[in-house]
């Protein structure tokens, strides 16, 4: 979408209004009065239908008034979904900045950071992973005695603290080799993985010298995991002795070891420039206290934080999410800093990037028109939304504070330690902050940090935030500022989008609703924009009965559209051309294959019967107090013959679902349908009824079209297929449907 930009301003870019100079520029998308005048016309035609449907509804005693009455509903849903879906397409803005007029800025007047890096599963996201993003961002282009990383490991393993005690010792060497270089990415694993931008000058004998040190530190960390436990000679070294053989995941006392003190004159590297200060957390985990999931881990990241370094900016990122562009934070600093519009900005979110996503991007995990419309259609609104990683904040706001116009950021903050203060007092500091009943009758969770009860407690915090007063920015640069791994499998992308539907409908159910919540407070664009994600989980039903109901009244012979000849033929088909016209259209803008664009249709429909449906089941039941809320973490990895298939763009069916049982059933049902249509209007020859029943038929074609993958996992294909077991259910399903239909 870069491309097609223009500027807000042409006097104002480089100079604000009270004559400073600007640290980052703003442009809107071109193209909007064409978009604008496309969507007002559908919007007619979608009026027209919904017109047509609620005139001709079938008459008492007649077949198929239920029927035709479940499609209106439907389609009424989907036109407010879609009217919400135009608030981030009005007008998006797009960011720039400045670094070169930040760098006149004198390095020690530039704020400390504070890195949050959180982990919660040795096995789903195995510690080599979380080692290269801990080294990835402690090798930001930043001075070193300003950045203070934190790895927050909220399973407690001894496993984890041991590849971070590695990656201490490997960073004296990884930290100088980045900066002599100024290679990117400063992942150790993607660059030698040969993703690198070798633009740089290190030499093949340099490299090859760099990656032996990696591979030997990998092989070390891999011996020790698959073991299962620590060398015997370091049981009593510093910060291993915290654990002992009563621990477990969920029932250990508070760690905090500060690996890496950068005040401390022996934490340099091998040029003798000082190192980050690095610190492991493991907050306190008992059975009988709730630890609210990674809200829980990120507050207590704040107050851990609060007597070690205390910086006035925070980054968090994902453990699986490494940092692509070792200039991210000066870029951030460049919304924070700029003396115009800086102080109404309380955090800067970069989009969720993956490279590991396929061509054609299989499982629709790329996020290509997410990342490159929506997150900045939002921010022309006051805002992207938080999601949980790449974002830095400014600590006051994540502390609970309220905008002010006449706040004054003291960026210079952090904490000036007491000579008699040694790293040990500070540990012991430390852990007492991180305890399982320091929270209890505070207003943490509540209105001071992240806030809990929710599965996409990053979201409603951002809200949260944003109703506070504060706007925030989309930042989006030609190099991404971060990169992770997207799930391989159907499985584990279809758990990760429930977990997402549920915990974005919980908000719009709940007091948070953008609607309640933020009325009066955040722009009704903005409201809009944020049900887009609240809402995901409320097109299930519609979708469901979409794809189900038009194909069991087509093998009863009951209409449910108007025949090709009518008029109101003319509407129906305006919408759906112009609105997949368009789809395709931005997606390919935004890099997406024509291919990737049909994955992406398919993997709309099956997210949608299944994730979002099983989400918006599970939020229901907990509102009426039938089950409690659960944090499912996806799994970075996977075996080595779905990685294959992966590679090879084929769908992974290799495990017994109860959500593959609704995807082959429903593609089962529309193609028995979709048979049985063609043969019943081809009959003796002769086309019969085709123009009463083009649409339904048109509809079962395309969703088995969709579903061509289903299909082959069904019936064909040895080796990841669909386990026996949902294969026979849901051919008895189908079987059972198809004679209810005929009877």
């Amino acid at each position: 979408m870069g491309q097609s930009l223009e500027p807000l301003t042409t006097q104002t870019e480089d100079m604000g209004e009270r004559g400073h100079e600007r640290l980052f520029a703003t442009a809107r998308a071109k193209g909007r009065a064409a978009y604008k005048l496309l969507a007002s016309s559908m919007f007619v035609s979608i009026c027209l239908v919904l017109f047509y449907r609620a005139s001709n509804i079938p008459g008492e005693g007649e077949e198929g008034t239920w029927a035709w009455m479940g499609m209106l509903a439907a389609e009424i849903w989907f036109s407010f979904y879609w009217i919400f879906t135009q608030s981030v397409r009005w007008s998006p803005v797009y960011r720039s900045t400045f670094k070169e007029r930040l760098s006149r800025v004198n390095e020690t007047e530039l704020p400390g950071v504070d890195i949050f890096v959180c982990t919660a599963d040795p096995v789903a996201e195995p510690p080599g992973l979380v080692i290269s993003t801990v080294l990835s961002v402690m090798a930001y282009d930043y001075p070193t005695e300003k950045l203070s990383v934190y790895l927050s490991d909220d399973a407690g393993s001894q496993l984890t603290f041991y590849a971070l005690w590695e990656a201490a010792q490997f960073a004296k060497h990884w930290l100088p080799f980045c900066r002599r270089y100024r290679m990117e990415p400063r992942s150790p694993a993607a660059y030698f993985a040969g993703v690198a931008d070798h633009r740089d000058t290190c030499s093949d004998k340099e490299r090859s010298h760099m990656k032996n040190l990696y591979k030997e530190m990998e092989s070390r960390i891999d011996a020790v995991v698959m073991l299962g436990k620590i060398p015997e000679d370091l049981r009593t070294s510093k910060g291993f002795s915290e654990w002992n053989s009563g621990m477990t995941s969920k029932n250990h006392q508070p760690i905090v070891q500060i690996i890496v003190d950068s005040r401390e004159k022996s934490s340099i590297d091998d040029d003798g420039t000082l190192l980050p200060t690095l610190v492991y957390m493991a907050r306190e985990k008992r059975p009988q206290h709730h630890h609210n999931f990674k809200a829980g881990a990120m507050n207590a990241l704040l107050r851990v934080s609060s007597v070690i370094s205390n910086s006035a900016v925070i980054l968090n990122v994902d453990c699986d999410m490494y940092s692509n562009n070792a200039e991210s934070i000066r870029d951030a600093l460049c919304f924070f800093l700029d003396e115009e519009k800086g102080q109404d900005i309380g955090f800067v979110q970069h989009p969720q990037w993956f490279n590991n996503c396929t061509k054609n991007d299989l499982y629709a995990n790329a996020f290509r028109v997410i990342n490159s419309v929506e997150l900045s259609g939002l921010d022309s609104w006051g805002g992207p939304l938080y999601i949980g990683t790449g974002c830095f904040h400014r600590r006051e706001i994540l502390c609970g504070r309220k905008y002010s116009k006449n706040y004054k950021e003291d960026w210079q903050r952090g904490i000036m330690r007491e000579k008699e203060e040694t790293g040990f007092i500070l540990e012991e500091k430390a852990k007492s902050l991180a305890t399982c009943t320091y929270e209890l009758n505070t207003p943490w969770g509540k209105e001071v940090g992240l806030k809990y009860g929710c599965a996409v407690e990053d979201v409603l915090t951002g809200l949260a935030i944003q109703c506070r007063g504060w706007k925030s920015v989309c930042f989006n640069p030609p190099r991404k500022g971060f990169l992770g791994i997207a799930p391989t499998t159907l499985a584990q992308t279809l758990l990760q989008h429930k977990r997402w539907s549920e915990g974005n409908f919980q908000i719009f159910l709940s007091k948070y609703c953008p609607f309640i919540y933020g009325h009066g407070k955040i722009k009704l664009g903005l409201q809009m924009g944020y049900c887009i994600y609240t809402l995901w989980a409320a097109n299930s039903f519609p979708t469901l009965y979409y794809i189900t109901i038009p194909s069991l009244c087509l093998l009863k012979g009951i209409s449910l559209f108007p025949k090709v000849t009518s008029p109101w033929f003319i509407p129906f088909a305006y919408v759906t051309v112009a609105k997949n016209a368009y789809s395709l259209v931005e997606s390919l803008v935004c890099g997406d294959t024509l291919v990737g664009w049909w994955n992406i249709q398919r993997m709309w429909l099956l997210k949608r019967i299944t994730s979002y449906l099983y989400g918006e089941i599970d939020v229901i039941l907990k509102l009426l107090g039938i089950s409690k809320m659960t944090f499912s973490i996806t799994a970075k990895v996977a075996n080595e013959d779905a990685s294959t298939r992966f590679e090879q763009e084929v769908m992974e069916f290799g495990q017994a679902s109860p959500m593959f049982v609704i995807i082959a059933t429903t593609a089962l049902f529309n193609l028995v349908s979709f048979v049985f249509a063609l043969r019943g209007v081809v009959a003796d020859g002769e086309l019969r009824n085709l123009e009463q029943f083009f649409v339904q038929i048109l509809l079962c074609g395309v969703v088995a079209a969709l579903n061509l993958p289903i299909y082959e996992a069904l019936l064909r294909r040895d080796k990841g297929r669909m386990a026996a077991s949902v294969t026979f259910t849901s051919l008895g399903v189908t079987a059972l449907a198809c004679l209810l239909a005929k009877v």
